[in-house]
């Protein structure tokens, strides 16, 4: 989606630029893969939730309560990437874009929880072993590989540039990770009859969800608090920004997630050369080029000496 560029004066004599060249609020729709993944999950929740009342199995009870959170997870990262394309509003300026962050935010909340649970289980497991896994068990376990897999899939395109879908992918690895790992010690079990292979399988599952978790959470609370997003080094923005032809001075430069998929930027520009449309244009194309700054807002002035925001400390 393309918008006009701009440029204006304001009272000082300052010139502003925005612009949102090559700018999309959707880079990629992932409506199908949220409505079929949260289809699949609830049905398989539900279905395990019959079988275990009928069965008597606690395990598998117990695993539909936890698939319930992935239920919970994919609703959230749903209704937060719509959010995130609705219209801005008088009181809402951006949108709702920043819902995206909070999703991100609370699903790592989610990951990290359910380490503690894994990890509490296979604590008490290896006090005290459960009982070898029955057939049953193991079949539903690899439904659920099945099932948690191929949502996973489906989120794998856009895990590298959108927290708030990586969240969603994450759920749905551990998840199949979790049942992967039910399997694997079920069969090793009958196998060899070890019991204690299930809990620790358990616990190598819980170090790896807990370290995927650990990230998602650190980069959320990273982009709640403005910060500048991952893949941006902000010396390096600086650094371009300086070096433009005329720049004699750049200040008050911040760079922050709007959403989990789109960066802004604000920047003082000290030009004695004053500008034009032609400059702005050109330094908007090259953010969004070189540092997927799509949304870039640049006030240029002819002396930094009047500018009560030009000391670095300044904010």
């Amino acid at each position: 989606m393309a918008h006009d560029h701009h440029q204006g004066q304001d009272h000082h004599g300052h010139a502003h630029a925005h612009d949102h060249a090559g700018h999309s609020h959707a880079p990629d729709n992932f409506s199908w893969a949220f409505a079929i993944g949260a289809a699949l999950n609830t049905a398989f929740v539900i279905a395990e939730l019959i079988f275990g009342y009928a069965a008597n199995s606690l395990a598998l009870i117990s695993d539909a309560v936890h698939n319930l959170s992935d239920v919970i997870a994919l609703l959230l990262a749903w209704g937060a990437a719509w959010l995130a394309q609705r219209q801005p509003t008088q009181r809402y300026t951006y949108g709702y874009r920043r819902a995206s962050i909070l999703a991100a935010l609370f699903n790592a909340g989610l990951l990290l929880v359910a380490v503690g649970g894994i990890v509490v289980e296979a604590v008490n497991r290896l006090q005290e072993p459960a009982p070898v896994a029955g057939w049953t068990v193991v079949v539903v376990a690899a439904i659920g590989i099945v099932i948690n897999g191929g949502t996973a899939l489906m989120f794998m395109r856009g895990r590298h540039g959108d927290l708030n879908i990586r969240g969603a992918y994450l759920h749905m690895v551990a998840d199949a990770g979790v049942s992967f790992g039910v399997v694997i010690a079920a069969l090793v079990i009958m196998v060899t009859g070890w019991l204690w292979v299930d809990p620790v399988i358990s616990l190598v599952i819980a170090a790896v969800v807990f370290w995927s978790g650990w990230g998602l959470a650190r980069d959320s609370v990273n982009l709640a608090l403005d910060g500048v997003p991952r893949g941006i080094e902000l010396a390096q923005v600086r650094d371009y920004l300086a070096g433009l032809a005329g720049v004699a001075e750049i200040h008050d430069l911040h760079i922050w997630a709007m959403s989990t998929n789109e960066t802004a930027l604000t920047a003082h520009l000290v030009r004695p050369d004053g500008t034009d449309d032609a400059f702005l244009r050109r330094v908007c194309e090259e953010l969004a080029h070189r540092f997927n700054i799509h949304h870039a807002t640049l006030q240029i002035e002819s002396s930094g000496e009047v500018c009560k925001l030009a000391p670095a400390e300044k904010v």
